[in-house]
C-alpha cells in the first residue's frame, strides 16, 4: 500500500469517526433538552413566569412551591409506598421464576426445551392491551378474600396482587430468554465437576449458576425495576380507586379540569423518576458488565 493511500485511509477512519461522534452528541443532546427543560420549569412559577414568556425562556424567578405542592397534592409519599408493594414482589417473582425456566433450557437438553424457550418468549410479541378485557372479566370473576383485598371487592379485580401477577406473566419471557443466552456461556463443565461432587440440581442452580449470573441478573433487575416502576396501563385498569393505584397514576391528581400547571406536574415527574435513578446508580458496574457480555468473544 502507497503513503498516499495509507494517508487517505487514516483520513477516511477520522472522518467516520469524526461523523459518528457528532451523531452521538446530536441525540444526547435531542434527549437531555426536554429533560433540562422539564427540570427548570419545576423551580419556575407557571403563571407569572412560564405561561407568560415560555417554557425555554430564562427563568425571572426560582421556587420550591411546585415540588411542595406537588408532594402534598398528589400525596406521593403514600404511592411511593403502594407502588414499591406491587414492584418489589413482581420483580423478585420474575427473576426467580425466568432464572429457573432459563436453567432448565439452557443447561438441559430434552424434548421440548427449545419450543418452551420459544413459547415463553412468544408472549412478548403480543401488545399487552389484547388481553385486556378477557383479563378483566377473569380477575373479576375471581374470588379473593377480603382479607388479602386492598379494595374489599371480594374479587381479584382491584386488587395489588392482580397487578404483580399480570407483571410477572409478561415480562417472565424476556428475563427467561435473556438469562438462557447468558447461561449458554458458562462451561457446562461446572455442572458436570458438581454432579460428580454429589451436588443436587437445586445446589447447582443456586449455589453454582446463579452466583454467575450476577451481572445478567443486575441488568435485568435495573431494566425490570425501570418497566414495572413506570407502568402506567395495568396500574390505571385494574386497580380502580385512584388512592390506591401506583405512583405514575399519581400525576393525573394533579391535572385541572380545564388547565394544568405544568410545572407542577414537571415538580412531580422529578420526585418520581428519583427511585428509578437511584437503583440504576446502584447496579451501574454490573447493568454495563451485564449488557456487554459476549461483545467481546468470537
Amino acid at each position: 500500500m502507497s503513503a498516499g493511500a495509507s494517508v487517505q485511509s487514516v483520513g477516511d477512519s477520522r472522518l467516520k469517526r469524526t461523523l459518528l461522534q457528532s451523531f452521538l452528541i446530536f441525540v444526547a443532546v435531542a434527549w437531555l433538552v426536554p429533560m433540562a427543560a422539564a427540570l427548570l420549569s419545576s423551580f419556575r412559577y407557571f403563571e407569572r413566569d412560564t405561561q407568560v414568556n415560555g417554557v425555554f425562556s430564562w427563568p425571572k424567578a426560582l421556587t420550591l412551591d411546585n415540588y411542595r405542592e406537588a408532594w402534598r397534592v398528589g400525596s406521593i409519599w403514600s404511592h411511593f409506598g403502594k407502588t414499591l408493594f406491587i414492584v418489589l414482589p413482581a420483580l423478585l417473582l420474575i427473576l426467580l421464576l425466568s432464572s429457573m425456566v432459563a436453567y432448565a433450557c439452557a443447561r438441559y437438553s430434552w424434548k421440548f426445551n427449545v419450543f418452551f424457550l420459544v413459547l415463553f418468549t412468544a408472549g412478548n410479541l403480543m401488545p399487552q392491551q389484547v388481553i385486556f378485557q378477557p383479563l378483566f372479566r377473569i380477575y373479576k370473576n375471581t374470588p379473593w378474600p377480603d382479607l388479602l383485598s386492598d379494595t374489599d371487592t371480594g374479587s381479584l379485580l382491584g386488587t395489588k396482587v392482580a397487578v404483580i401477577l399480570i407483571h410477572v406473566a409478561f415480562q417472565t419471557g424476556f428475563c427467561t430468554f435473556v438469562l438462557s443466552n447468558y447461561m449458554k456461556t458458562i462451561p457446562k463443565e461446572l455442572g458436570e465437576a458438581a454432579m460428580m461432587d454429589g451436588a443436587s440440581v437445586w445446589r447447582q442452580y443456586w449455589q453454582i449458576i446463579m452466583p454467575l449470573c450476577r451481572p445478567a441478573l443486575a441488568a435485568l433487575a435495573t431494566l425490570e425495576f425501570t418497566w414495572l416502576y413506570n407502568d402506567f396501563f395495568w396500574g390505571s385498569v385494574l386497580l380502580n380507586q385512584g388512592r390506591e393505584r401506583p405512583i405514575t397514576s399519581s400525576i393525573a391528581v394533579l391535572n385541572g379540569q380545564y388547565a394544568s400547571d405544568y410545572n407542577l406536574i414537571a415538580a412531580a415527574s422529578m420526585m418520581i423518576a428519583l427511585p428509578t435513578l437511584a437503583v440504576y446508580l446502584a447496579l451501574q458496574k454490573h447493568f454495563i458488565s451485564g449488557l456487554t457480555l459476549g461483545a467481546n468473544k468470537g
